[in-house]
């Protein structure tokens, strides 16, 4: 990585923590030796960027500094662009709307030679004969799971089995050509995953659930590992 590279990833690193870090374990991140981090650090707090602390005693930011737009790579660039492309033929109208604006908003802050790297792409994602319709609304789930909501709807089990489900939405995950809702099933007591195109009759109720660390994103993949890959 080159150094200015990562002078700006150690302030990103720094923003994005909440409490202070020591240069031992910013230099585990950065996999560099301590004394390159105190000369790292000290040639970003000349450079004006407000980090606070002490060899020894941790750094931190202030979390109102933002650096300014950052350029992207070719190769950046294209894989920003093959998950917007995705996005835009494997999810719904509403949210390849949103893809579209942050394609635009990219290109619109590209220097000429960049921009021109990225109208010459060798990866595409195209509509598929492969993908599978579904009734329910994309976009609502994925609101309801950022707004932690519980939702209702009707499954229809791969037997045909039809059952009415309550749950906690934790995630929605793409084994193309399927969407499985990742969940915690209030009327089960565990976590299970439902295809979207096997659910109807969605309703976002109006009822919010706070993060508990036995019905998480988190516990749901650990129990998955735990029971694939037993020790």
């Amino acid at each position: 990585m080159r150094r200015a590279d990562r002078l700006i990833q150690i302030v990103h690193y720094l923003r994005r923590l909440r409490h202070a870090v020591t240069a031992r374990r910013i230099a585990e991140e950065f996999e560099i030796c301590q004394r390159t981090v105190y000369r790292d650090i000290q040639d970003l707090m000349n450079s004006g960027v407000p980090i606070y602390g002490e060899a020894g005693v941790g750094y931190v930011i202030d979390k109102k500094y933002h650096l300014p737009p950052v350029m992207f790579d070719p190769d950046e660039l294209e894989a920003i662009a093959l998950g917007i492309s995705m996005v835009r033929h494997w999810t719904d109208d509403r949210f390849a709307t949103k893809a579209n604006s942050a394609l635009k908003k990219i290109q619109a802050v590209l220097p000429e030679n960049l921009l021109h790297e990225m109208q010459q792409l060798a990866t595409h994602s195209e509509e598929s004969r492969a993908k599978i319709p579904w009734d329910v609304d994309f976009s609502e789930i994925r609101e309801s799971i950022r707004s932690k909501q519980k939702i209702r709807f009707v499954y229809k089990a791969l037997d045909d089995r039809i059952s009415k489900r309550k749950i906690r939405p934790l995630a929605l995950v793409f084994f193309g050509p399927v969407w499985l809702l990742l969940a915690w099933c209030e009327g089960r007591k565990d976590f299970r995953n439902f295809r979207l195109d096997r659910m109807s009759e969605l309703e976002i109720t109006d009822q919010f659930f706070k993060p508990e660390k036995t019905k998480s994103l988190e516990a749901y993949v650990k129990k998955e590992q735990e029971e694939n890959y037993p020790l």
